[in-house]
C-alpha cells in the first residue's frame, strides 16, 4: 500500500480537508483499495474517542448518538448512504433484470425504496448507538463504534477482491483493473483480526456477522448484476456497519 493511495482513500472516502498531488493514476486508484480498511479504522477511532468523552462528561445517551451519527455522516459526505438509496431503488424497480437495475441506479432521483432505505439504516445506527452509549461510562461498550466502519470498509475491499467491477468507465473501474491482490488481502486479514484483538469475543462475533452480511450481499450482487458498482459497494458499507451495531447493541 504507497502513501499515495492511501491519501487518495482520505480523500475518497472522506470529507476531511486532505488534497493529493496531481495526476492521479490507475495505480493510485489500485493501491486506494487496500487502505480502505485503515480509513475505516481511522473513522472509528474518531467516533470512539468522541463518544468515550461524551461518557467522561456525563453527557446525556441519545442526543450524543444523534450528534454521532451526524458527524459519522458529515465526515463522510454521505458517500455510502448515497449508494444505499441508488441500489435500493434499483433493486426494486430492476424486476431481476440487470440492464433495467443498472440504469435505475444511473438515475439521480430517490424514489420510495431508497428514501426508505436511508431512514432505516440511519434509525437503527442511532438506536443502536443510543443503546450503547446507556450502558454506562464503558469505553469498553462502545468499542462497535470503532469496529463499525473498520469492517464496513473491509467489506468494499473484500467485493474488490471477490466480484468483478461491472460498469466499464464506473469510479470503481481503474481501481478494479490495477488492484494489488496481495495487499489487499493482508490488509483484510488485519482489519478481520483486529475485530477480536480490540474487542475480544464481542468483536470475534461481530466479525462473524460482518462476514455474514458480506456474503449474502456478494450473493444478491452476484445474482442480479454478474458483479457490483461502487453504488452496491456503498450500500453494503451501510449494511454492514448497520448489522455490527444493532448485533452490538443485543449482545452487550
Amino acid at each position: 500500500m504507497s502513501w499515495r493511495g492511501f491519501l487518495l482513500a482520505m480523500v475518497f472516502l472522506t470529507r476531511l480537508p486532505l488534497r493529493i498531488a496531481a495526476p492521479v493514476t490507475p495505480q493510485d486508484q489500485g493501491h486506494a483499495v487496500a487502505a480502505y480498511p485503515l480509513v475505516g479504522l481511522l473513522i472509528g477511532l474518531l467516533l470512539w474517542g468522541l463518544g468515550c468523552l461524551a461518557l467522561l462528561a456525563g453527557l446525556p445517551a441519545w442526543p450524543v448518538a444523534v450528534l454521532l451519527v451526524i458527524l459519522w455522516v458529515a465526515l463522510t459526505g454521505a458517500l455510502h448512504l448515497d449508494g444505499l438509496a441508488d441500489s435500493a431503488d434499483a433493486w426494486l424497480g430492476g424486476q431481476g433484470d440487470k440492464a433495467r437495475t443498472l440504469a435505475i441506479m444511473k438515475d439521480p432521483a430517490c424514489g420510495p425504496a431508497g428514501v426508505l432505505a436511508l431512514v432505516l439504516i440511519v434509525l437503527a445506527k442511532t438506536v443502536a448507538l443510543g443503546t450503547l452509549l446507556s450502558l454506562g461510562n464503558n469505553a469498553f461498550a462502545l468499542l462497535p463504534l470503532l469496529l463499525a466502519p473498520l469492517l464496513g470498509r473491509m467489506a468494499c475491499s473484500a467485493l474488490f477482491m471477490t466480484l468483478p467491477y461491472v460498469r466499464a468507465n464506473g469510479l470503481g473501474s481503474d481501481a478494479a483493473a490495477q488492484l494489488h491482490g496481495p495487499t489487499v488481502r493482508v490488509m483484510i486479514l488485519l482489519a478481520a483480526v483486529a475485530a477480536p484483538l480490540l474487542a475480544g469475543v464481542t468483536g470475534l462475533w461481530l466479525l462473524l456477522v460482518a462476514v455474514l452480511v458480506i456474503l449474502a450481499g456478494r450473493r444478491l450482487m452476484r445474482q442480479r448484476l454478474d458483479g457490483f458498482t461502487g453504488d452496491t459497494a456503498g450500500a453494503l458499507v451501510e449494511t454492514t456497519e448497520a448489522a455490527v451495531l444493532l448485533s452490538a447493541a443485543l449482545l452487550l
